[in-house]
């Protein structure tokens, strides 16, 4: 399931500035949040020689990083077309989710390294101090509410940037509660445990950086929707008046927007304006009930199966 697959989609137009200040407000949050956690667990970790806390801090520097790309194409997506960019600058949100991707595998892979060579010197693992639990269930919980608010924002303005990012919480949460086990362990006498705690939120990242990268990059190389939309986007022009059939439909996602070309079968005995009219109806009921940007519309004309019986 991709990101954008968790986004609900009955209610295409948004509003769109209501939809980047949305972005814009969430994203400060989380930075507000990840200054924070990052600042703390570092330092507290680093007190505490716990290396699993010292990892989840990085992780949330990560997460202050990611905060900024997303800052960064909020501003750009919002961009009208321009002589360069016929169709806007909508994929500048996938090339964003892009990023975040990237950014999590290589912190994920980083972690790993750092926890495999440390697994590799057990003598070098020093006990935790208890400070360190405190501090990990703190930012368990104050991750897991980043995650709820960013979740309920996205899914709000349909954004599948904002829900890359929500899930990225997420993840931290997950990897904070980790964290938390890992350094419990250690404190009960089985030092091993911080640095497999490490070892696991790693694991997480990577897997939550490649997951949202190559989903992004088949967005880039125009995937098309899902089946479901298709099928929806096939309906609505099938059952447009003056319509007698589809075929030839093509999509690919333009950010959290899609662009659609399709045949349409109309019929032939038409003028060049009935025809037209009834491929302007159909791409005006199409972005009515679908998030889609445009559709591109190439009129076949045929003569309709009643008209057929009758020259019988």
């Amino acid at each position: 399931m991709s990101s954008a697959d968790l986004i609900p989609q009955d209610d295409p137009e948004q509003d769109t500035p209501e939809r980047h200040a949305v972005a814009k407000r969430s994203t400060l949050v989380s930075v507000a949040v990840n200054l924070v956690l990052t600042a703390v667990q570092v330092f507290v970790g680093v007190i505490a020689h716990s290396q699993a806390l010292v990892a989840d801090g990085i992780h949330s520097l990560s997460d202050l990083i990611a905060d900024f790309v997303v800052l960064l194409a909020n501003q750009h997506s919002r961009k009208e077309a321009d002589d360069d960019h016929h169709y806007g600058h909508h994929r500048y949100e996938t090339a964003a989710s892009l990023v975040l991707g990237g950014l999590l595998l290589s912190v994920g892979v980083g972690m790993l390294w750092s926890a495999v060579h440390k697994l590799g010197d057990p003598e070098s693992i020093a006990k935790v101090q208890p400070i360190a639990l405190y501090v990990a269930l703190a930012a368990l919980v104050a991750k897991e509410a980043l995650f709820r608010y960013m979740l309920a924002a996205a899914e709000r303005v349909r954004s599948s940037m904002l829900v890359a990012n929500a899930w990225h919480a997420r993840s931290d949460a997950a990897s904070s509660l980790v964290v938390s086990l890992g350094i419990v362990g250690n404190l009960m006498g089985y030092p091993l445990l911080d640095p497999v705690a490490a070892l696991i939120v790693g694991f997480m990242v990577s897997k939550m950086g490649w997951e949202f990268g190559w989903d992004a990059l088949n967005d880039l190389m125009d995937r098309s929707v899902s089946e479901e939309q298709i099928t929806q986007i096939r309906e609505i022009l099938t059952s447009t008046p003056g319509v007698y059939g589809v075929h030839d439909l093509r999509t690919r996602k333009m950010g959290d927007m899609i662009m659609v070309d399709a045949h349409l079968e109309v019929d032939g005995d038409q003028s060049v304006r009935q025809g037209h009219d009834i491929a302007a109806l159909a791409r005006d009921r199409v972005m009515k009930n679908l998030p889609v940007l445009d559709v591109m519309a190439h009129l076949d004309p045929i003569q309709p199966a009643h008209q057929a019986a009758q020259t019988r």
